[in-house]
């Protein structure tokens, strides 16, 4: 088939109609799940880990949950076992987005 314009694409592939995702990916739905938040520094020579536990989803997830606050903190983080660890103090904005993807912060 010989593609005379930009329109005859569609005929080709027809998923090109449709939009690109949104460059954050795909939203999570904590669908209100617990999930607990605190400061740790023992262990740490002194420097502050803030700890996100009580997730319970697939390793996948849990990184990919655990990027998304990493880039809305801005700092490094990792994810081990089942908690996430964020360096410094960020509880507050941590607490923030874990809201807006409807999990229940305590």
């Amino acid at each position: 088939m010989k593609l005379t314009s930009l329109s005859d694409l569609s005929k080709v592939f027809p998923q090109a109609d449709q939009p690109p995702p949104r460059a954050g990916g795909k939203t999570h739905d904590g669908r209100g799940a617990a999930v607990h938040l605190s400061l740790e520094t023992k262990g740490r020579r002194g420097k502050a880990v803030t700890l996100i536990s009580g997730l319970q989803h697939n390793p996948a997830t849990m990184k990919d949950i655990a990027r998304k606050l990493k880039e809305h903190c801005g700092t490094g983080g990792t994810v081990k076992e089942r908690t996430i660890e964020l360096q410094g103090d960020q509880r507050e904005r941590a607490k923030a987005i874990l809201e807006k993807m409807n999990y229940t912060v305590k």
